[in-house]
C-alpha cells in the first residue's frame, strides 16, 4: 500500500498570456459545473502537451 504523504503546494509564478476568446469560451464550457478552475485546466493541458512532446522525441 502506498504511504500517505501530506502534499505540498508547488511554487508558482504569475504569467499573463492572451487567449483567443473562442478558446476561453470552450475551456469555460468544459469546466462548467466541475471542481476545476481555468488555471488548473490550462496547467494540466500544458503538462499533457509537454509529456506528448517528450514521447514524440523518444
Amino acid at each position: 500500500m502506498k504511504k500517505f504523504k501530506i502534499p505540498s503546494i508547488p511554487l508558482t509564478t504569475n504569467k499573463s498570456i492572451r487567449f483567443p476568446n473562442d478558446i476561453i469560451e470552450k475551456v469555460e464550457n468544459a469546466i462548467k459545473g466541475k471542481e476545476c478552475t481555468f488555471t488548473a485546466f490550462v496547467v494540466e493541458a500544458v503538462r499533457t502537451a509537454l509529456e506528448n512532446l517528450e514521447e514524440d522525441d523518444d
